[in-house]
């Protein structure tokens, strides 16, 4: 009797321990992704273009934006083009990433925007999906935007043609049916070498963040930081993690509407999705 009166108080004594250790892991990575969103200089979101390097001609710019708010009034898709100076360093995945969710691009009940962003020092473009869109802008037809419209004008310095073509091929995608673009050879989906690994790189990053949290979290508490990652992964709904590259569990709304003037983001999200492409 006694034995099993201490093998019942062991597991609710084991039990509560774990309750509280899972919260700690949570604040734990909420801190890092804190630190990590803080860690770069996102530029004030002042408009449907934030051309923050200045690589845009003005004439382009208000060109740009006619087509970004005619396509907002009828769709409800908030479609942003950004340039930056700089990644901060970084790859151009995450930061992507962080800069979609800080501005909140798109909707926060359809998660409908979607981020063309440029670093012209570093020669790199993404194109951000929310994952509302994952389905009608996909990977493949990202990578093949950036492919065909936009790279081979970014080699030759035409970055204002380079940026409205492919917000044309993007708007193209998003609001006629597939049977019409498919028509075009430049948008149809052909696979490449590349296709596979930047469609892997949100894990890669994903996981090696994940690795270093391992890493400090100290041994006694391993243990709980792995269940808490199990319990994670098996009740997302999808194949990607859909608060992103941190985790929408760690506060989505980090950002929030992070505007500066009238024009702001709804509130949306992205889970990752895209493609990118450097010259």
């Amino acid at each position: 009797m006694c034995l099993a009166r201490w093998r019942r108080e062991w597991l609710v004594a084991r039990g509560a321990r774990y309750s509280l250790a899972l919260p700690q892991a949570a604040l734990a990575a909420a801190i890092a992704f804190m630190a990590l969103a803080l860690a770069y200089a996102f530029p004030p979101l002042t408009g449907r273009i934030v051309d923050e390097a200045h690589i845009v001609p003005q004439p382009v710019v208000g060109s740009i934006t006619a087509k970004l708010a005619a396509l907002e009034a009828k769709s409800g898709i908030q479609l942003v083009v950004a340039t930056v100076k700089s990644l901060s360093g970084d790859e151009i995945e995450p930061y992507a990433n962080a800069l979609f969710r800080a501005w909140g691009l798109g909707e926060k009940t359809q998660n409908n925007g979607v981020l063309l962003l440029v670093a012209p020092n570093e020669h790199k473009v993404r194109i951000e999906v929310g994952y509302g869109l994952e389905g009608t802008l996909t990977d493949a037809l990202s990578k093949i935007i950036i492919t065909n419209a936009m790279v081979p004008r970014f080699k030759t310095g035409d970055f204002g043609g380079g940026i409205e073509r492919g917000v044309d091929d993007i708007i193209t995608v998003l609001t006629t049916d597939s049977s019409e673009w498919q028509k075009r050879p430049d948008l149809r989906i052909v696979r490449n070498q590349d296709s596979t690994l930047d469609e892997l790189s949100p894990f890669i990053v994903f996981g090696l963040f994940l690795l270093v949290l391992f890493l400090l979290t100290p041994r006694r508490e391993r243990g709980n930081f792995l269940s808490f990652l199990l319990g994670m992964v098996m009740s997302s709904d999808s194949g990607r993690y859909r608060g992103g590259y941190y985790g929408d569990r760690y506060g989505s709304g980090w950002g929030g509407r992070w505007s500066n003037g009238g024009f702001s983001g709804g509130g949306g999200s992205s889970g990752g999705g895209g493609a990118s492409g450097s010259w």
